[in-house]
């Protein structure tokens, strides 16, 4: 179903990259279709549309720029401090307490919004509106500021039907603010609806293609954001984060070689801008792809190029573009991770060296790694060591109001403990952590800053069954993996591995061929399961007399 709405997605893009190309801003970038119409002159309005096309794609700090070239044009165009205090605000879907400079900057902007005055009510509506992210952040929660924002916008656009852009940051509003933890997506269905119909209506319109893709970017819902996603980086090809995008929904559905192609230019791109966060950030979905397929050279080349990309990140540069500092340290933690544990060089992972920053989530990802790395090693008392200090990151963050990190750090705690137990002989005891471990991350939702996790806590409880000689709950378990995380390369393995153990000859060899379909492209001679794989289905077919 999905490859069919690949095609009608490919149909569409040819209709809007011939309708691209008719409405580029006059600079000769292509970042899309937007008009916002204000009261400022004729020359601050062009200004303006170009702005809130690059806030539409996250281009932060250029559109910050473009904000302030409107009001160069003209002094008395107050709307343009509305754009300048939600591009302070930066990525709205990037979980975590924002940093105290950006919120104190953002609040002073929606200030000289409000002294500067706006000349008509709708814009005097959307400088209110936007106050609400950063009014009284001293003490008002962050939450409970993004949800009174979300309410104000609503308003806006109920009062502005016909506004299409008060509708689609409405919509943006409704999905950034949406708990991970609610699995009816109520929010994102209402979001998503009213989406899609402008989009229908303005098809070159990035903010449109781009909040669809995030809106969706959940296992249940990624198949209807094809169409977007396909179509996004024909839109705005000159915003590093429009190329990158695209891969989110690859990334949920499967298609991993169309996430590095994405991905190779997003990460191309964003050096040029000198968005370095951004560059970290496609870098870590295009490892993910590369593992998933078997490709370890190409990832290889990934994981050597980090020291020169880390030499040029600057933390201190909190507006860029879609990634701040602590997706920079994000990448950096997750991508020689990831590289061990999908590889299961298990010595590599518990060698990891730690580094402290001021974003201990991202630090967990080396503790996570390294006791995996050294349970399955043996070494349980490593491992709960590993586990000790998961707790204490997961106890800094909940004094920090991180909750969101919080509950991912403790899933890594937990899965870290449970396989430590079993390191250590205790199955039961295992067994339980790695159930819960799985519970948990049953009820959350990954992170957009991540193409996903680690290890999924399903996969390591498959992986647990397989050491027990439990093959059928085993393969129970990478099923339920590959429901959610399609194309995983040890969910696949494990579920094909399981299945011929337990002497399920076609479910095994339905596995492996998916397997070895998913690696076409994968390095030869290359992984040890890929050689099982083929042997499995070679004796298939040349079965014994």
């Amino acid at each position: 179903m999905l490859r069919g709405k690949f095609v009608a997605a490919i149909l569409l893009i040819l209709m809007a990259s011939s309708r691209a190309q008719e409405h580029q801003h006059g600079t000769g970038e292509k970042l899309g279709t937007v008009h916002f119409a204000t009261s400022c002159n004729v020359a601050a309005q062009k200004e303006f549309d170009r702005a809130v096309a690059l806030l539409h794609s996250f281009q932060f700090s250029r559109a910050i720029a473009g904000f302030n070239a409107a009001l160069g044009e003209d002094a008395t165009c107050g709307i343009a401090y509305w754009g300048i205090a939600l591009s302070d605000w930066s990525n709205p879907f990037a979980p975590g307490m924002k940093d105290k400079s950006q919120l104190q900057a953002g609040q002073d902007s929606a200030e000289r919004g409000r002294t500067l005055g706006a000349k008509t009510q709708r814009e005097r509506a959307y400088l209110a509106a936007v106050g609400k992210l950063y009014a009284g952040f001293e003490n008002t929660p962050q939450g409970t500021r993004l949800l009174s924002y979300r309410n104000a916008m609503g308003e806006v656009a109920e009062k502005y039907p016909e506004d299409h852009e008060a509708q689609i940051f409405y919509a943006l509003a409704i999905a950034a603010s949406e708990d991970p933890a609610d699995k009816t997506y109520a929010g994102r269905l209402k979001a998503g609806a009213i989406l899609e119909k402008l989009f229908k209506e303005e098809p070159t319109h990035p903010g449109l293609a781009h909040y669809i893709i995030h809106t969706y970017d959940v296992p249940a819902l990624a198949g209807r954001a094809l169409v977007a996603a396909q179509s996004y980086s024909q839109i705005a090809p000159d915003a590093p984060h429009a190329l990158h995008m695209p891969s989110h929904t690859f990334t949920r559905t499967g298609y991993w070689q169309e996430s590095i192609d994405s991905n190779v230019a997003a990460a191309a791109a964003a050096r040029r801008e000198g968005q370095t966060a951004e560059e970290l950030h496609a870098s870590d979905y295009e490892i993910y792809a590369y593992l998933q397929t078997g490709q370890d050279k190409a990832a290889r080349q990934i994981l050597d190029s980090l020291p020169e990309i880390a030499s040029r990140f600057d933390p201190k540069v909190v507006i860029s573009g879609a990634g701040g500092p602590s997706v920079g340290y994000f990448a950096l933690a997750a991508i020689p991770a990831r590289y061990a544990l999908e590889r299961q060089d298990w010595k590599q992972a518990a060698q990891l060296p730690l580094r402290e920053t001021p974003f201990p989530h991202t630090d967990a990802m080396t503790w996570f790694a390294r006791g995996l790395g050294a349970a399955r090693l043996g070494r349980a008392s490593a491992a709960n060591d590993s586990a000790v200090a998961l707790r204490q990151i997961r106890e800094r963050l909940l004094q920090a109001s991180e909750s969101y990190w919080a509950r991912q750090v403790e899933i890594q705690e937990v899965a870290v403990r449970a396989w430590a137990a079993l390191a250590a002989g205790k199955k039961e005891e295992a067994l339980r952590l790695m159930r819960s471990a799985a519970e948990l991350e049953d009820g959350t939702e990954k992170s957009a800053v991540t193409p996903g996790p680690l290890a999924p806590a399903r996969e390591l409880l498959g992986e647990m069954f397989l050491q027990m000689n439990e093959p059928a709950q085993a393969l129970e378990q990478f099923e339920a993996t590959l429901k959610i995380e399609p194309g995983r390369f040890r969910a696949l393995y494990g579920a094909a591995h399981a299945a011929q153990l337990s002497g399920s000859r076609d479910t095994s060899q339905k596995y492996f061929r998916e397997l070895l379909k998913v690696c076409a492209r994968a390095d030869k001679p290359g992984r040890s399961e890929l050689a099982s794989a083929q042997r499995a289905l070679s004796q298939n077919s040349h079965p014994t007399p």
